[in-house]
């Protein structure tokens, strides 16, 4: 028999070259290295090829700097989805891509120039789209690296981008489908306008902020009143909180519904809401129950029709001089102001409208840079913008001219409120009516049919490569399965682009369900879509328009001719072209007007899916899931939405979920004034990728999430505790072969629990994929490793592990179902910790070729048997029997618990199976409580534990003796 000193050498006790120390930050750009190297990516499409598919169609960052944490949450929750759904065994590409068109990528530009101290508008067209190209292609680089950095796995090598030539083509003949199905028109109309970029912005452009204005009390006076004669004379009091507006009215607008006030003030008479004149006059400095003002009676706004007034400066005549007529608004109600409502149809939308039908027009008085035109007879040439705000003071140049015209009441420099600005420039922007191209919402269509002449080709075939029959495209399971009819309206097969999107996010799942909401509200309430911009970078509006009839031209075949020079030359060839040529022998250019606004990048990016998913996939085929940002709902995914309902009458999406964003770890927004910025990069170079893939994972992503060195490091913590595991496994598997596996029936109790335990995981592992629902993936997985695994099913079996001889059942029962454990935990991670799970599988399955992220989701054991003892019973009395030795330990009664002897008030299962399970000396049954004592058995000098065959301490226990001398 061995020396009790040597006892420690009988014992099997795990061994791996595995550390625990990660060092992520070093080890994987090696592994990235490798991947690279092995074709992974490539490696996966060959294997998953004419499988179910599975599409996550990738939403374009813009390509102007470098990754923010924004942009990282986004990616690897993408990743985290494409790779789990890898892992059930689908066909899940993934082909990043990128927005290069556009006013980011112009902005910047811009500014070298004027750091440079150059004009844009001096330099060649050409030229400067040529460096907006440049610039764009530049950051597609870095933020190609930035992302596969963060361990993103997909078609690096042939991504998407909007500036391709061929992309280019393609959302030019999105347009052109629209054209011929007659879904555009030019018009004037107010848009959202920035001053500051000089061009019009798309709701999404907006962001709101709050800012204090100043605000006026005007006095119009009424020359003219066929219902009402005692106002002639009198005063229409108008409240706006924008002057500027002021050397643009043309007529004001009452509420027919409203009753209104003629009052004397000061020796002259006054008309507003009677509902409103103790307000009115508290912003005048009055007090309405003075002696000071008198009620010359109540009219109700149906006597203002015919009446007209005149502008205070109708001195300086022109269009000054001409009447202002009071018109009807039923938007006009008794919420704030004075009930009377100051019309500029330049710039607000019911101004335009009520003004339009009573034969008023734009007079586009304010210049694209917010300036009022030289020749305008009040405020023209003044340097100043409108959004200016000295220009808009109450003691500024406008308010200056009203007062001394006598029709500035009150004005104060105080109004808070929110108001609109470029989320790009952070400037305010305005409302002004420019001549732009939309896109109708509320126009009846033609039911959408493929563009004529689009020369697009046949389907891809589904490897995504070369040509071939959309039939051969697997069938595609959410996405593609058939359609229910869409609606019509009421002229037969037509209906508007608007009842057609409603109608398609109906049938389109929203992660979380709030989104439909959501995106329904906005869509219900979106004016027409403003396509048009007035600026230099991106796809032009291709469009013929015919000078006489004002008609653009729709021919299929000058549009073909237009889209093969687009394949040839890109974007760029509608602006060097031979516009003759491209019009054919039909056509002489000498009568068409040659469109040179480009569009929205919206358009850009919501024309995606026509030559990312369809002419990979095959003509039809729509994306299981769009993910993005909750703001996307007013931004890509609905402007994907709106050009697939126009275009094909449907969503382009299955799915669509949204999640928040990343704020700092106090909860604040991230901004570098405030110097809160946490930087996703300098997270990896310190960290590692995984941490911030656990972190995504462990977030309730749906909400907006924190990330600051506190959550790290309770990341940082949970990784450990995975990695810890991983290391035992490795460590206990060694030298584990098929030879040693024990069939799950002939397996202890405590064995085959753990399997149910895991087959119990494995099922709400697949249910949360499907919700997408990776914080309860992460916490299911990261509870049943530390939970059912290392404080529980380890602890107790590292007895066996290390004193079991090999052979014994027992012990191959337990090494069975690590080895078990091991290929369905490390697959089960892989989606998440993606560098961990590789490092863990090589260090077991070492490979030049092969990877854990080829594997697919794990096969669970036919579990045999119902279980004998109320697990969740025993696994409840043994954490108050570890409670109830607590205070031993700590007072050092008891050193360890093999030393305690326990009794307890009944006995789950008998005495020596509870003790094992317990890890004390002995367990017995009948005691009101659970009690703990010193036990007087004596320690096996091998295995540690107290039992009574021990004759004397040192001495062997009876399975150690045959273990150690065999």
């Amino acid at each position: 028999m061995t020396d009790a000193t040597d006892f420690r050498d009988t014992v099997f006790l795990p061994k791996t070259e595995f550390p625990m120390k990660a060092g992520l930050a070093a080890k994987e750009p090696a592994i990235l290295e490798r991947w690279a190297r092995i074709r992974l990516y490539q490696q996966l499409r060959e294997a998953r090829a004419g499988r179910e598919r599975f599409i996550l169609h990738d939403g374009p960052p813009y390509a102007n700097g470098n990754i923010h944490m924004g942009h990282a949450m986004n990616k690897i929750l993408k990743d985290i989805v494409v790779r789990s759904q890898s892992l059930l065994g689908k066909d899940a590409p993934y082909v990043p891509g990128w927005d290069c068109h556009g006013l980011p990528i112009e902005w910047q530009i811009e500014k070298q120039y004027k750091e440079k101290k150059l004009n844009k508008d001096e330099v060649p067209a050409a030229e400067f789209r040529a460096e907006c190209r440049a610039y764009a292609a530049k950051w597609v680089g870095v933020q190609r690296g930035q992302f596969e950095r963060l361990g993103v796995m997909g078609d690096w090598d042939d991504p998407y981008l909007t500036m391709n030539f061929d992309s280019e083509a393609i959302i030019a003949g999105e347009l052109l489908k629209f054209a011929e199905s007659g879904q555009l028109y030019r018009g004037a109309k107010p848009v959202m306008w920035s001053p500051v970029e000089k061009t019009a912005l798309a709701d999404a452009e907006v962001e709101y902020d709050d800012i204090v204005s100043t605000q006026i009390d005007v006095a119009f006076e009424i020359v003219e009143a066929p219902g009402a004669p005692e106002l002639v004379g009198a005063h229409a009091v108008i409240w706006t909180t924008t002057p500027w507006t002021i050397p643009v009215n043309q007529a004001l607008a009452y509420g027919p519904g409203v009753d209104y006030e003629l009052i004397e003030w000061n020796g002259r008479r006054f008309l507003l809401a009677a509902d409103l004149k103790a307000a009115v006059l508290k912003r005048w400095g009055v007090d309405a129950d003075s002696g000071d003002v008198r009620s010359l009676g109540i009219l109700a706004g149906t006597r203002l029709d015919g009446a007209v007034a005149r502008h205070p400066m109708h001195a300086r005549g022109a269009f000054f001089a001409k009447p202002r007529p009071l018109l009807a608004g039923d938007f006009v109600t008794t919420d704030a102001g004075t009930g009377l409502v100051h019309m500029s149809p330049d710039h607000g939308e019911d101004d335009f409208l009520l003004c339009k039908a009573n034969g008023i027009d734009p007079v586009f008085a304010v210049l694209d840079d917010g300036r009022y035109r030289d020749d305008w007879a009040w405020m023209g040439g003044n340097e100043l913008s409108v959004i200016n705000k000295k220009l808009n003071a109450a003691e500024g140049p406008i308010c200056s001219d009203l007062r001394e015209a006598g029709a500035l009441l009150a004005g104060s420099d105080d109004f808070s409120h929110s108001y609109p600005h470029s989320w790009r420039s952070k400037a305010k922007v305005i409302f002004r009516c420019t001549p732009q191209w939309f896109i109708p919402m509320d126009r009846a269509i033609q039911s959408p049919s493929p563009l004529v002449g689009e020369g697009r080709g046949p389907s891809a075939q589904a490897d995504g490569k070369g040509e071939g029959d959309a039939s051969l495209t697997p069938p595609h399971p959410s996405a593609a399965s058939p359609l229910p009819p869409s609606p019509t309206g009421g002229e037969g097969n037509k209906a508007t682009l608007r009842e057609l999107a409603l109608d398609a996010i109906e049938r389109t799942r929203w992660v979380p369900e709030k989104g439909r909401n959501r995106i329904s509200a906005m869509v219900e309430g979106r004016p027409d879509w403003v396509i048009s911009r007035q600026r230099a970078w991106g796809v032009p509006i291709a469009l013929y328009v015919h000078r006489q009839s004002g008609e653009y031209l729709r021919d299929p075949a000058v549009n073909a001719r237009i889209l093969d020079a687009f394949r040839a030359g890109g974007a760029d060839a509608w602006f060097a072209a031979d516009h003759q040529q491209l019009l054919g022998a039909d056509h002489d250019l000498a009568d068409y007007e040659v469109v040179t606004d480009i569009l929205d990048v919206w358009f850009d990016s919501g024309s995606t899916h026509s030559f990312v998913v369809e002419k990979r996939y095959g003509e039809g085929v729509r994306a299981d899931l769009y993910l993005e940002g909750s703001d996307q709902h007013r931004g890509w995914f609905q402007s994907s939405l709106l050009e697939s309902c126009g275009t094909r009458g449907h969503a382009p999406y299955g799915t669509v979920l949204t999640h928040g964003f990343a704020l700092d770890g106090k909860g604040l927004k991230m901004s570098k004034s405030i110097g809160n910025i946490v930087d996703p990069l300098k997270v990896i170079g310190e960290s590692g990728a995984d941490i911030l893939r656990l972190w995504v994972a462990q977030t309730d992503y749906f909400e907006d999430v924190r990330i600051g060195k506190e959550v790290l490091a309770g990341t940082g913590d949970a990784y450990r505790k995975l990695r810890n595991t991983f290391r035992y496994l490795l460590g206990a598997l060694d030298g584990f072969s098929d030879a040693e596996k024990l069939p799950v029936a002939e397996m202890p109790e405590l064995e085959r629990y753990i399997v149910h335990k895991l087959v119990a995981l494995d099922a709400e592992l697949k249910d949360a994929v499907g919700a997408y629902e990776f914080n309860r993936y992460a916490r299911a997985l990261t509870d049943f490793a530390n939970e059912d695994l290392s404080a529980f099913f380890f602890d107790i079996r590292k007895d066996s592990l290390y004193c079991d001889a090999p052979g014994d059942p027992k012990r191959r029962a337990y090494r069975t179902v690590l080895d078990l454990l091991f290929h369905a935990l490390v697959r089960y991670a892989a989606p998440i910790l993606s560098f961990t799970a590789e490092e863990v599988w090589q260090a077991r399955y070492p490979s030049e070729d092969g990877s854990v992220h080829l594997l697919e989701w794990p096969e669970m054991p036919q579990v045999v048997g119902d279980l004998r003892a109320d697990w969740n019973a025993v696994r409840a009395l043994r954490e108050k029997v570890t409670e109830a030795i607590e205070p031993y330990r700590r007072e050092k009664t008891i050193r360890s618990s093999l030393e305690a002897e326990v009794a307890v008030p009944s006995l789950p299962l008998d005495e020596d199976l509870l003790a094992e399970l317990f890890i004390v000396s002995r367990v017995t049954g009948g005691s009101d409580a659970v009690t703990v004592a010193p036990t007087q058995r004596l320690k096996c000098g091998r295995c540690w534990r107290h039992l009574p065959e021990v004759a004397n301490d040192g001495a062997l226990c009876d399975r150690c003796s045959e273990v150690a001398g065999a």
